[in-house]
């Protein structure tokens, strides 16, 4: 069953962690938020004008992780907790921050999620609004591809490949639940290569990354004690990036979205040429008591036509 109308938590919930990138210690609060506010980051280590929407047209930088910003006020790596958000089903909260990054925690989605369900959800009266894929929109970078296409229902598929004996060819198909994304993909921790690190601290980028945070890969394993927590957890780790980047629209999706070798930047990239393409896209509201016809093949053939 997917929910119609909008929500957001019970109450407001607290954390503390490195930031990634920054390597600062960051407090966050997540507060419930009003109908149709969406996700607003809130700078509180600022006293004005300190207010971000996550939405499409304030993506500011997509390099290694999304930042949000607007009139040099920024937000960084938003993806994490925008994917724990949308994974769970919440339109609307408030989160305040006292630096420029969200905590990274485990370098998951994981103690988001557990942050989430462990306050409650409120369900808000008011309903939601829903993207229709209704034809094929693609783009390509020229090394990696992502589409989305029609579907009766919200799927991702996603393939990766590195030229790493641990990695390689990677792929991952998920039709998307609240269910599906707390049990198969919100675990899933981000990952970089030793050899990288001395190249992206010496540009102020991962100062936080730890094992701790991240998986850490040399150039034949994973040097993290625990190891991974699942064989595919690369691939897995690249769609919850795909949910978090992919809610900036601000509407969940009834599409299918494939990605290949994709990332932040053309997930981006994807989300601003669906929207030129006005024809290929149609949104919907659903009415109270209709939903048990959303994954039929007449609903859905008829969103197509209209």
């Amino acid at each position: 069953m997917i929910m119609c109308f909008q929500k957001t938590i019970r109450e407001e919930i607290s954390c503390r962690s490195v930031g990634l990138h920054s390597g600062r210690r960051i407090n966050m609060t997540i507060k419930p938020a009003r109908v149709d506010e969406g996700i607003v980051f809130i700078r509180k280590d600022l006293p004005s004008n300190n207010r971000i929407k996550a939405t499409l047209e304030n993506v500011s930088d997509t390099t290694l992780a999304t930042t949000i910003g607007i009139n040099g006020l920024k937000a960084s790596t938003v993806e994490h907790l925008l994917s724990a958000f949308s994974g769970m089903g919440i339109d609307n909260a408030v989160v305040e921050i006292d630096g420029h990054e969200v905590p990274a925690m485990d370098g998951s989605a994981l103690p988001f999620v557990a942050m989430l369900k462990n306050v409650g959800m409120e369900v808000q009266d008011k309903y939601r609004k829903w993207l229709v894929i209704k034809k094929k929109v693609h783009i390509s970078d020229g090394v990696g591809t992502a589409t989305f296409l029609p579907s009766p229902e919200f799927q991702i598929t996603y393939k990766i490949d590195f030229e790493h004996p641990l990695i390689g060819q990677q792929s991952y198909q998920i039709t998307f639940s609240e269910i599906t994304y707390e049990r198969e993909i919100c675990a899933a921790r981000t990952f970089g290569f030793l050899r990288d690190v001395e190249y992206l601290q010496a540009k102020g980028l991962a100062l936080g990354g730890s094992l701790q945070n991240a998986v850490v890969l040399d150039n034949s394993k994973v040097i993290n004690k625990e190891g991974l927590r699942c064989p595919d957890e690369f691939v897995k780790h690249k769609i919850l990036d795909a949910v978090g980047d992919l809610s900036l629209l601000g509407m969940p999706i009834i599409g299918h979205f494939v990605a290949y070798k994709s990332g932040h930047t053309l997930n981006n990239l994807l989300l601003k040429e669906l929207l030129t393409h006005r024809e290929n896209w149609r949104i919907i509201n659903f009415p109270r008591g209709s939903l048990n016809s959303l994954y039929g093949e007449e609903f859905f053939n008829q969103q197509i036509q209209m």
